[in-house]
């Protein structure tokens, strides 16, 4: 019967509002107010998935962001994986299913938006349950700018799920009037469904809001810069770690108590309420008031609390004190609980007296203030004995903490804790304010309870049945595994054992672990501590961090000026950093090969032409400039003159290659340099560093001026005629135009500034005009060039044409460990400057060593065959025995229009002093030889430079 489960009245839902959803395939009903996880609950449906690695079948433990099973992948109305179905808010039309700890992304894009608000306060409270609303309305009163934010969809907190009374009337009475009056402050905002999940520097808290499917945007992250910041972030409730501790059925009993007030809904017929403390009493007594019969319940302690004992004894609860449930029995959920006696004098259990049939047991070992915030602030954690728990206890300036988040739990004294908190900090902020007046609250006595960690289990004493962190399949015996191994640090046992690492982060098996592991170690808990709190508090989707951050608008695509030309001619584009260039240019029945190998063939043999535009361009000025260049660069800039370029290496300080590209002085005090596509941004930065950091006295300015430029590469025996048709104004000849030179000049009627570089070793003009007179510039080329059969080439014809000369490309022919000598460019690092990036690490006895890998060729002995880029390399056709020896690795591979064959780069061990040698290399399933050459195959003595 449909929700069999959800009482006849009573709870927050509106029943007036059914909602149909599914799970499992099954067809349901909830109801407007439900999750997920409460209208399962009220259909009787306990299991949601199993557990990540023993397979073990889990079920719903919690009632908030603390579930460690719960977790169900949301198919309706868009995919998303591994929520926490107590988190979910049930909607119309909603499908999921339970999880086997992994879940499945979505295929199709999210259709939902996100964004992103900046906020300033004087007060921000963390929290709006009766510590958080009282200290907002301290600070409220004073007229202060509030925010207070809550995980949860409806202010009140914990008042909302125990049946409490203030000033005699239903606690929520007391939270609707809080709610109204916060509402008349015009300088109040109050942010529900708003989880606060980081705390940084400076106040600066970083909260995610969940808005629904129908709002203009899913889920918005708050930026929020405060003054001073309140935490009411209230307690979670800790587990009891048993043998059988995880079957389906098994609840924390604040949050059974939570369901029955909050959505009028029970979590069985038949309950055992296992305790350490008095709070699940309260819980046995609400259950048994609404119908559910309380078959025992088992508490650990010696004394039990008059009051309690004596609601007990008016409904017929039977009380077992010094007993433990050991373990559990049932097929799919929870059917029976085992019960021995503790006894107190050496911690031992007894063999087990008691077995009692249920279909829901409640347990609770106490209360764990959530001080996550806190931590992440810097604050410092003490234990305190009485509620075995870590508290505040040092916090960073301009923090505070309130109510169940200071480890004080009545509510009596959670509302005067939160008035003082909010009037501190709005005094604090430099507010006249007072601690107001606050409801009455019953303050009943409470009997200490008792700190269990462990409770021991006859049949199962290595512990592999006794689940610490649910979420990740750990238990005692794990942490013992990691104890015994000589792990003794808090930190690296959550590393051997992986508790919390979850989802839930350790919110029910921290001080578990912690516990466990002091008592395997002997130590005092207070010694042990706690594993580092860190952000984010609860999971948050990396759409809304993104937030409207995606696509273009988080990684704009850039085009040149001739972008249109290329798409017309049909090219595929290639991403190098964010720029679209054009990969190939295919005729009409060539696939790739073909059409490089045309592309190849026309630049060495007529003229190509480039849209080389992407090159990384930094304008360098300051009387300081050349001195900062010679800092930067391997080789010397200071001496190169004005009208001429000079190729340069960039190294970081270990001394490996960094990046490459051309210097270009325009001026005494002025340079052009160019980096590689993909690296400008990061050269700019890395310069700026430096200049700013470790040579702040040098009077120098760096400007990226990447997009002010289109830039053309001419290139081919043909291309000085090209040229010369539309700039007949410049002498292009050899003596007035030399190799590495620029001049400026009319390029086509614009001005242009046109330098004589190559990066294919033939003939070579680079043609640099004004942005937005590129597209007409490069028609003028084509229609010059048209006779000669000018062709286009893209990127992988580049590639070929600069392998062929040897020319390294930094980034796929080094790799971050690649020294100027491993290249053979030992002539590019000058030997008469005092100092540059990464001259000292040139004299490290590592960089000297004669096994480095060196760049080198690779010619295969089967001609047709083209190597695969990345293949390794070995000494042997027979492969040993693993681990194989690797001599190195394929970096470029091409076939070669001019070899008429295929050739490769290469990185291999002391490969200038192998050449000559045959090595060999993966292919497929097998190796095939290699001879190892020198990396340039093509006109080896530069003929071709000149024309």
């Amino acid at each position: 019967m449909s929700n069999e489960f959800r009482l006849a009245e009573g709870g927050r839902i509106d029943r007036d509002r059914p909602l149909s959803f599914r799970f499992d395939g099954r067809e349901y009903v909830g109801y407007e107010g439900d999750t997920l996880a409460s209208a399962l609950l009220a259909n009787g449906v306990h299991q949601v998935g199993t557990s990540i690695k023993h397979g073990r079948p889990r079920g719903i433990m919690a009632a908030g962001v603390e579930e460690p099973n719960a977790l169900v992948q949301i198919e309706k109305p868009f995919p998303e994986p591994m929520l926490t179905a107590t988190t979910v808010p049930l909607r119309d039309g909603l499908e999921a299913t339970g999880l086997p700890g992994q879940g499945r992304l979505a295929e199709e894009a999210d259709p939902a938006r996100y964004d992103t608000m900046h906020a300033h306060c004087d007060v921000l409270v963390v929290g709006a349950g009766p510590a958080g609303l009282s200290a907002a309305l301290s600070a409220a009163r004073s007229g202060a700018r509030v925010i207070v934010a809550d995980a949860d969809a409806e202010f009140g907190g914990s008042l909302l799920g125990i049946g409490e009374r203030l000033d005699d009337a239903p606690a929520t009475e007391w939270v609707r009037r809080a709610v109204a009056e916060l509402a008349t402050y015009p300088e109040v905002r109050q942010l529900p469904s708003t989880t606060v999940f980081g705390h940084y520097d400076d106040n600066y808290l970083v909260a995610v809001e969940n808005r629904g499917e129908d709002a203009p945007s899913r889920q918005r992250i708050w930026r929020v810069r405060a003054r001073e910041v309140v935490l009411a972030t209230g307690s979670h409730e800790r587990p009891l770690v048993f043998a059988g501790n995880d079957r389906p059925g098994t609840m924390l009993a604040g949050s059974a108590r939570t369901y029955l007030h909050r959505y009028g809904v029970v979590p069985g017929r038949r309950a055992v309420v296992f305790t350490a403390n008095d709070s699940a009493y309260a819980a046995a007594v609400d259950l048994h008031d609404a119908g559910v019969a309380i078959a025992a319940i088992i508490d650990v302690r010696d004394v039990v609390s008059t009051r309690w004992a004596s609601h007990c004894i008016e409904r017929g609860i039977p009380i077992h004190p010094e007993a433990a449930v050991v373990s559990t029995s049932g097929t799919g959920r929870i059917s029976h609980v085992h019960v021995a006696r503790w006894e107190t004098p050496g911690d031992r259990m007894t063999n087990v007296r008691q077995v009692i049939d249920c279909d829901v047991l409640l347990v609770s070992g106490g209360w764990n203030p959530a001080v996550h915030l806190h931590s992440q602030s810097r604050g410092t954690l003490r234990f305190a004995e009485q509620i075995g728990a870590f508290v505040p206890d040092r916090s960073a300036r301009s923090v505070r903490s309130a109510g169940a988040a200071a480890g004080v739990f009545a509510t009596a004294d959670c509302l005067r804790t939160g008035a003082e908190a909010g009037r501190d900090a709005a005094v604090a902020a430099g507010f006249d304010a007072e601690a107001g007046p606050v409801p009455r609250a019953a303050n009943p006595p409470v009997l200490a309870g008792r700190n269990v960690w462990l409770v021991p289990s006859p049949a199962d004493s290595a512990g592999h049945t006794q689940y610490v962190d649910l979420a990740r399949d750990a238990t005692v015996a794990d942490i013992r595994r990691a104890v015994g191994a000589g792990l003794h640090s808090v930190e690296h046992v959550k590393r051997y054992t992986t508790i919390g690492t979850a989802h839930d982060q350790g919110k029910t098996s921290g001080i578990l672990s912690t516990g466990i592991i002091t008592e395997a170690l002997g130590r005092d808990i207070a010694d042990v501590g706690t594993t580092t709190f860190r952000a984010p508090y609860a999971p948050v989707t990396f759409a809304a961090l993104a937030g409207r951050d995606r696509g273009d608008l988080y990684d704009p695509v850039r085009v040149t000026a001739m972008h249109d030309w290329h798409v017309e001619q049909g090219a595929p584009f290639e991403n190098v950093g964010q720029w679209k260039r054009p990969w190939y240019y295919p005729r009409p029945g060539e696939d790739m090969e073909t059409a490089v190998l045309r592309e190849c063939q026309a630049v060495r043999e007529g003229v190509g032409i480039q849209d080389v535009s992407t090159l990384g361009k930094i304008d360098v000025q300051g009387p300081d400039a050349a001195e900062f260049l010679d800092l930067v660069y391997t080789n010397k800039m200071s001496t190169l003159k004005v009208g001429r370029i000079r190729y340069g290496l960039m190294c970081h300080a270990d001394g490996m290659v960094f990046d490459d590209g051309t210097v270009m002085r325009t001026g005494e005090n002025r340079y052009l340099i160019s980096t590689t596509s993909g690296g400008a941004a990061g050269v700019l930065q890395w310069l700026e560093d430096w200049l700013q950091t470790e040579w702040p006295h040098l009077r120098v300015h760096l400007t990226s001026v990447t997009e002010q430029w289109a830039t053309i590469a001419l290139v081919g025996p043909r291309s000085r005629e090209v040229l010369a048709r539309v700039a007949s104004e410049m002498d292009l000849d050899n003596d007035d135009f030399p190799f590495m030179a620029w001049q400026d000049g009319s390029v086509a009627g614009q001005r242009a500034r046109v330098c004589r570089i190559s990066f294919s070793g033939e003939l070579a003009f680079e043609i640099n005009v004004p942005w937005w007179h590129g597209r007409e510039v490069w028609d003028a080329l084509i229609d010059a060039g048209a006779p000669f059969g000018i062709t286009p080439y893209g990127t992988e014809t580049m590639h070929v044409l600069r392998a062929e000369k040897g020319f390294p490309i930094v980034g796929q022919d080094t790799d971050g460990t690649v020294t100027p000598h491993d290249l053979g460019m030992s002539w590019a690092v000058s030997k008469k400057k005092d100092d540059f990036l990464g001259m000292r690490s040139f004299s490290r006895a590592d960089t000297s060593r004669t096994d480095r890998k060196h760049l080198v060729g690779l010619l295969p002995a089967d001609e047709d065959l083209v190597l695969e880029e990345g293949a390794q390399l070995v000494e042997h056709s027979e492969l040993p025995q693993p681990p194989v020896p690797m001599l190195g690795h394929v970096t470029s591979s091409y076939r070669s229009a001019v070899l008429r064959r295929g050739f490769a780069l290469a990185l291999v061990k002391g490969g200038r002093d192998r050449i000559g040698e045959t090595i060999y290399s993966t292919a497929g399933d097998g190796l095939a030889a290699v001879t190892i050459t020198e990396p340039v195959f093509y006109d080896k003595e530069g003929a071709r430079r000149d024309g």
